[in-house]
């Protein structure tokens, strides 16, 4: 499985936060989840993902505006092929 590419790292760091400090405004025991979100490994919930954006103080999509580009272009390029059959 691939990583997902993320500004999850930067925009923490941009507020001054730790993983665990996240973690703890989050309502989850652990750290090593923001982690994994940072690193790419997993995704967090809808919910959660939303959460993260109220904290970071902006919207969900630039939190993963790589991840959101690299799904446009290869749909954008999935369509070409449909519609050129």
């Amino acid at each position: 499985m691939r990583n997902i590419p993320n500004s999850l790292r930067r925009f923490r760091r941009v507020r001054g936060m730790k993983q665990r400090e996240v973690a703890r405004i989050l309502g989850i025991k652990s750290a090593s989840m923001i982690s994994r979100w940072e690193k790419g490994t997993t995704l967090p919930s809808t919910e959660n993902a939303f959460k993260l954006a109220v904290i970071y103080r902006t919207m969900v999509d630039a939190l993963y505006m790589d991840y959101l580009t690299r799904l446009k272009d290869e749909l954008r390029r999935r369509e070409e092929v449909l519609m050129l059959k």
